[in-house]
């Protein structure tokens, strides 16, 4: 029987098509993510790419303007829910972007220990699920790996710069490689199975360029804004 646990999502459509919000109701599956790769376009694939390298290279150089990037979308992405129950998706959208933006600089450590919550519940979701653990219950691991993170950052706060915008790069690489990949439809059929039958193929892919990326933003120049600031003399 096939399980259909981690297959169903609901997809809401309001207002006159501006905003198409796909509200998931299940952590996400391999297949999830294949199937959303599938949807995008070669020049989106192509600019999470590209983005995608910024964040893994330069996060620590940029991470000002890059957690301010990241908080601007998840207040866009909340206001646009909010205001799906008055209709007005779009300015819900622009208030949360706004506002996101605005509150990042003056709350810079709780930013980054905002965004380090949430990967820290992909990474713990992800491994409750490969440790085969029950299914219902992966909100523990996701809620495990928030907290676990999100404390981090205020305790080595270079560190997990460093380590959050290096994940966020290799997702965005990889994610974006998949959508240019899935677009031929002889080599896609392949590479899906390929991944079906080998699952810890993505997690590797991913695992590997953050490492690298960590390394290489470790070895290079550190911004003045992350260097601790040492004592005064008496």
């Amino acid at each position: 029987m096939r399980d259909t646990t981690y297959t169903h999502t609901t997809s809401t459509t309001t207002g006159p098509g501006l905003i198409n919000l796909h509200l998931l109701t299940h952590w996400p599956a391999q297949a999830d993510l294949l199937a959303w790769c599938r949807t995008i376009g070669p020049g989106e694939a192509a600019l999470l790419i590209l983005v995608g390298v910024i964040y893994l290279l330069f996060g620590i150089n940029m991470f000002k303007f890059l957690v301010m990037l990241n908080v601007a979308l998840i207040g866009a992405m909340l206001g646009a829910v909010i205001g799906q129950k008055t209709g007005s998706e779009l300015p819900g959208a622009i208030v949360g972007g706004v506002s996101g933006a605005a509150l990042t600089f003056p709350f810079m450590k709780y930013a980054v220990a905002l965004i380090g919550g949430l990967f820290g519940i992909m990474v713990g979701c992800a491994l409750w699920r490969v440790s085969s653990l029950p299914g219902d219950l992966f909100w523990a691991g996701g809620l495990c790996g928030c907290l676990l993170f999100g404390l981090l950052s205020f305790v080595i706060f270079k560190v997990c710069v460093m380590t959050y915008t290096s994940l966020q790069g290799a997702i965005m690489i990889v994610v974006g490689v998949l959508g240019l990949l899935l677009k031929y439809p002889s080599f896609a059929m392949s590479l899906t199975q390929t991944l079906t039958l080998k699952p810890f193929i993505l997690p590797v892919a991913i695992f590997v360029p953050t490492i690298m990326g960590l390394i290489y933003q470790h070895s290079g120049p550190t911004p003045q804004s992350v260097k601790p600031v040492p004592p005064k003399k008496p």
